[in-house]
């Protein structure tokens, strides 16, 4: 019977440092602010607006009128609002408000127990609300990589929603885990269990959240934005969301050269997401 006890609790210990390797190997890496809007001459007010959970998310407000558009901006995994600053210009420009927010586990806002595409979608709701409560405009959601399945999926859940605009995103989060733990040379049963691990955790299967699906339900105009030179996640994955919501009218901007965190590239490109915005009746 002890040898019982001894092989019980041995696969505990296993089981334990399985799903700790786990938390800790997707822990998104924290990177605060160093400049704010105010150092590209823009005026804006900061806040923490209440999250999930009661957690704090750190904001930044880009104003132009009560009455305008205001287009609300996720960064992606590991980033913070700053990344999105470039994109937040020509937005201005154009006659928009912008709202920035960083999403739990990183920036300046609160940590929580783990980050996840999800969990970036529950804070872009937050940020909605708050735009709703403060705004009469359309709002417009953009996001880049996690951010941008992160849009989509908050998306296609509401009807309040003028546009979406996704750069960089995943076609499936499954394919992303798959090519990242595929690389470290995993067996694949341990690749399985990982996976179905993650899926517990947050409490999705990975196919009710994939991009490729989330944005064929989205009821407003949507555009992908990806990279040509993008190896993070590569623009058959644009083709994937396209191709599978292709009875959607997706529309599809390829950016030569621009890799997966190329936002100068993208910012030369802007004229054309304006004009997206324009076609969609959303500014003038």
């Amino acid at each position: 019977m002890q040898y019982v006890y001894i092989s019980v609790a041995g696969i505990l210990l296993l089981l334990a440092l399985f799903a700790i390797a786990i938390h800790v190997g997707y822990r998104a890496p924290r990177l605060r602010e160093g400049r704010d809007p105010s150092a590209r001459g823009l005026v804006f007010d900061e806040a923490y607006i209440t999250g999930p959970r009661g957690k704090r998310l750190y904001t930044w407000s880009i104003p132009l009128s009560d009455d305008a558009p205001t287009v609300i901006m996720v960064h992606g995994w590991g980033g913070n609002m700053e990344l999105m600053l470039p994109l937040a210009m020509p937005f201005h420009k154009a006659g928009m408000n912008v709202f920035l927010l960083d999403a739990r586990n990183h920036g300046k806002s609160d940590a929580d127990s783990y980050s996840a595409m999800p969990r970036f979608a529950e804070d872009a709701a937050c940020a909605i609300e708050w735009v709703k409560k403060h705004r009469k405009g359309k709002i417009v959601l953009l996001g880049h990589s996690v951010g941008a399945g992160a849009v989509l999926l908050e998306g296609s859940r509401r009807s309040d929603i003028a546009a979406i605009i996704s750069i960089a995103a995943f076609a499936h989060p499954e394919w992303v885990m798959r090519r990242q733990l595929e690389r470290l040379g995993l067996p694949r049963i341990i690749v399985r269990a990982v996976l179905r691990y993650i899926e517990w955790t947050i409490g999705y299967r990975f196919d009710d959240i994939a991009p490729m699906n989330t944005a064929c339900h989205a009821t407003c105009p949507v555009l992908l934005v990806h990279g040509t030179n993008d190896t993070t996640v590569p623009l058959s994955d644009a083709h994937a969301i396209a191709s599978n919501c292709s009875k959607r009218g997706l529309q599809l901007l390829e950016i030569p050269g621009a890799e997966h965190d190329s936002s100068d590239r993208i910012d030369k490109h802007a004229p054309e997401l304006i004009a997206f915005l324009q076609r969609a009746g959303i500014t003038s």
